[in-house]
């Protein structure tokens, strides 16, 4: 009998969720950020479910990139953090990806390699991120570079804070400084600015975790926001024990019972994604029931509270998604939604659902 652990994607929810982020984003053109295997959703299945509705795709690692044109997507593929080195340059132009290009070095390897007028590149702008991108002068020698060479660029930054109490104003009031004058499309917006600030995010958005079902906002839930969750983690209780008052359970007896308990055994551990760090208390379905998890997750289990209920050995557990927020998860272990996806195992098994 296989492990009792999957993951199950759910492309119809995929589908909804960017149909929220198209009617927020109006007019705009919309990136679809597919980076770290789509978030851990798969990055193939990711595309291909959002391959008619999408304008084009977004992420960072080349060989996937070049996969996804090998299997014959021809939409626009954006690379976020551009070209690594030099050897790279060859591969962008035979496979049409456009740059998003940050520093000097990246744009003078694209010119020496002869790039192409008809292929645009992206100029990413520091607008107080600090992170990656070209300050004032830098830009204004880059798009004097790219116009010599007739080659097209659309500008672009990041914002810090979209999803917190400081906002966008103080570097949008940055990036208009920066671009005054300069009449080339624009690309701003990530997932909480497409939702909290939809009239900036310029000519082309860049919707990430809303796609997958998480919030990017800590005090606005998903569902609050319309957003379906796409990826489920599931699995069994595998065995019940009971314990009476003073015994522990796991590694490092962190959890001990004040009065008799039922524990559950569920078949997932941090070995399949599942936070380590997730203390005593961390929400989780067992037959559509409520409770918690108790005690330290180990490589390949983690134990839950049946105290009161009949479940037992077979029941269906929720680690996260239908029924059960993957932002709630990731709060009471003390991270995000983006991790736990991100952090999903290649060990278990994935289920598509239409």
């Amino acid at each position: 009998m296989p492990r009792p652990i999957r993951a199950i994607i759910d492309l119809a929810a995929l589908r909804h969720n960017f149909a929220i982020a198209r009617q927020h984003a109006g007019r705009a053109r919309l990136w679809a950020v597919v980076k770290a295997n789509a978030y851990g959703h798969g990055l193939q299945r990711v595309v291909r479910a959002l391959c008619e509705v999408a304008d084009g795709f977004a992420l960072i690692e080349l060989e996937r990139a070049i996969a996804l044109r090998e299997a014959g997507l021809t939409k626009p593929i954006l690379m976020l953090e551009g070209c690594y080195s030099a050897d790279e340059v060859p591969l962008f132009i035979r496979h049409r990806l456009i740059p998003a290009i940050h520093r000097r070095e990246q744009l003078d390897w694209l010119l020496a390699a002869d790039w192409p007028a008809g292929l645009p590149v992206y100029l990413k702008l520091n607008t107080g991120m600090n992170r990656l991108g070209f300050d004032a002068s830098g830009l204004a020698a880059a798009k004097s570079a790219l116009t010599a060479r007739h080659i097209g660029c659309v500008l672009m930054t990041h914002f810090a804070d979209a999803d917190g109490p400081r906002g966008i104003d103080w570097q949008l009031e940055r990036f208009r400084a920066m671009t005054s004058g300069m009449d080339e499309e624009t690309s701003l917006g990530n997932s909480a600015t497409i939702l909290r600030f939809a009239e900036h995010i310029g000519d082309w958005g860049r919707p990430g975790i809303m796609l997958y079902g998480g919030s990017p906002f800590a005090e606005v839930s998903a569902a609050e926001l319309g957003l379906k969750p796409v990826m489920t983690l599931q699995s069994e209780i595998v065995a019940v024990q009971e314990l009476a008052a003073g015994e522990s359970v796991g590694y490092g007896c962190t959890f001990t019972a004040e009065r008799p308990m039922r524990v559950g055994v569920v078949a997932c551990g941090y070995a399949d994604g599942y936070p380590r760090h997730a203390g005593t208390g961390t929400p989780v379905l067992v037959a559509g029931r409520r409770t918690r998890t108790l005690g330290r997750v180990s490589m390949d289990k983690l134990c839950v509270d049946l105290t009161g209920s009949a479940c037992g050995v077979g029941d269906t557990v929720t680690l996260w998604g239908e029924g059960l927020s993957a932002d709630e998860v990731a709060a009471a272990a003390g991270t995000i939604s983006y991790e736990l996806f991100c952090a999903l195992s290649s060990r278990v098994p994935v289920i598509e659902r239409e």
